[in-house]
């Protein structure tokens, strides 16, 4: 099959790349330049602004699929639907469950998508119209190919090997470390992510078998803040120790959820749903997740060997967990070692 991939050097996208290629597929990559200039050698490449320049790609040339990471605003979705109307077999658009009201549990994909708010911009993206805004670009890339030739994958966190924001990073780092390790107490909390390998193979499998419609793409039981700090510490050779603290200590030590303790969505503080997302439908069509210990051991491979020494972007540095396990323990000195 022959398939766009517009952008294909940062993450999501690098990894799909690597999968298509790795089944024999024909990628041509379509992005800025400005990232991965040494991948890929030999795949077709077409460098330009996808809002403005997609004009570029060759006269004449058509695709079975073209897979979507990077749209974040309606009219860049509206402009590359159009442009490849009548280019592309089928669009995949990589969306986000949070377009849903996330306030709400569980989610499933009939569950509610609040509209953009009164007055926001439909042009620049902030983090409170995230959602409303990749709902409109769903609704954009749909109304150009149709529902029979549109897939609308929307995952939680994604996470593994060339994560640019760290969010999971942190903690097979941190367990690296070694030692008492600061965690909420919360450990029987869903974690909503989804490793970045299985994200690309489900969607190279969706777009080999033709699928179409909305699928989450986070999502299992089996995938616990309990079961997701195992996993990272089995990952490594050092030995450490799990410090749960409850969530009201926490917020008088001021540390905050998903910032400061990445992957944890603290219970009862308007983001539920993410705590609960049913997976059945990506499952029903062939969503496989790898071991946990897999995921942890393959960020953790990658951060220490080529992520290279950038301080962290999620998580806490070890001065401030530091001195909250410190005041931890000062207050419940049965924690002490």
């Amino acid at each position: 099959m022959r398939v766009l991939v517009l952008g294909g050097t940062v993450f999501l996208g690098r990894h799909v790349v690597e999968a298509l290629l790795a089944r024999g597929h024909d990628v041509t990559l379509f992005h800025r330049g400005e990232h991965g200039p040494e991948l890929f050698l030999g795949v077709e490449r077409v460098l330009g602004d996808r809002a403005t320049d997609l004009d570029r790609l060759p006269a004449g040339a058509t695709w079975d699929a073209v897979v979507d990471t990077s749209a974040y605003v309606p009219a860049v979705a509206a402009a590359s639907a159009a442009a490849l109307r009548e280019r592309v077999g089928r669009y995949v658009f990589v969306s986000t469950i949070s377009v849903y009201d996330v306030a709400q549990a569980p989610l499933d994909e009939s569950s509610a998508t609040p509209e953009l708010p009164a007055g926001a911009s439909r042009d620049v993206m902030v983090p409170e119209t995230y959602g409303p805004l990749k709902l409109l670009c769903e609704r954009e890339v749909g109304a150009a190919f149709g529902d029979d030739r549109t897939l609308i994958v929307r995952p939680g966190l994604i996470v593994g090997p060339w994560d640019p924001t760290d969010r999971f990073t942190y903690w097979p780092l941190r367990f690296a470390r070694g030692g008492d390790v600061l965690v909420p107490d919360d450990l029987e909390a869903q974690a909503p992510i989804i490793d970045v390998r299985d994200l690309a193979a489900f969607i190279v499998d969706a777009i080999e078998a033709g699928r179409s419609g909305v699928v989450n793409t986070a999502g299992t039981p089996v995938i616990t803040l309990r079961a997701m700090f195992d996993a990272c510490a089995a990952a490594s050779t050092v030995a450490s120790r799990l410090v749960p603290v409850d969530i009201a200590t926490l917020r008088e030590l001021g540390v905050e959820e998903w910032s400061d303790l990445p992957a944890w969505i603290a219970p009862h503080n308007g983001h539920d749903g993410m705590r609960d997302v049913d997976p059945s439908r990506a499952l029903a069509m062939g969503l496989r997740h790898r071991p946990l210990i897999e995921t942890a051991a393959g960020a953790l491979h990658w951060a220490q060997r080529e992520r290279g020494t950038a301080p962290l972007k999620a998580g806490l540095t070890p001065e401030r967990e530091a001195e909250a396990l410190a005041r931890v323990v000062r207050s419940q000195p049965e924690l002490s070692v």
